[in-house]
């Protein structure tokens, strides 16, 4: 009687618990030891952050734009299908919905830019600079500069809601 009904919900369930959720509104890179480090989730960036290594991992050897190895930390539910993560979306370029409201940072050199923007963190991780910043020296969680990176429309105010989701992941 209600077999139908019964058989389209399963159905919908299991295709939900296959699903892997692509998180594309959190982006993470970490340049460190002539490799590239990638996350697309705060929990899995933050571990690596503290230990040095992340549990689960898909690597690239030599896929860098200078050759350098890619290693894309992994949530455990992506690592089963890891070309259907955000991150690897995201570092391929692949990501379409990259929502509002989205907040990257880029570890280098001792400094940690902070980006609101995705069109931001794109045109740093070519140009490898930030046109436009406010920088506050020693105001990282671990003493490093932070440098939030700005952009034409912003560029002349201060960054107190970006400084403001920087220390909220902290806490």
């Amino acid at each position: 009687m209600n077999e139908p009904k019964q058989v389209a919900e399963k159905a919908a369930v299991e295709v939900a618990a296959s699903s892997v959720a692509y998180n594309v509104n959190d982006y993470y890179i970490v340049y460190q030891d002539g490799r590239i480090y990638a996350f697309d989730d705060f929990k899995v960036y933050q571990g690596f952050l503290d230990l040095g290594e992340t549990t689960f991992r898909f690597t690239r050897i030599g896929a860098g734009p200078k050759g350098e190895t890619v290693v894309f930390g992994l949530r455990k539910a992506d690592k089963k299908k890891p070309m259907e993560s955000g991150v690897l979306n995201l570092y391929d370029g692949k990501a379409k919905e990259v929502s509002v409201g989205f907040y990257g940072e880029v570890v280098e050199d001792g400094r940690v830019y902070v980006f609101s923007e995705w069109a931001d963190l794109q045109s740093f991780i070519k140009v490898g600079e930030a046109t436009f910043r406010y920088t506050d020296i020693g105001a990282g969680a671990k003493g490093e500069t932070l440098v939030y990176v700005l952009n034409k429309s912003n560029k002349k105010k201060n960054p107190v809601e970006l400084m403001a989701a920087y220390k909220a992941k902290r806490m």
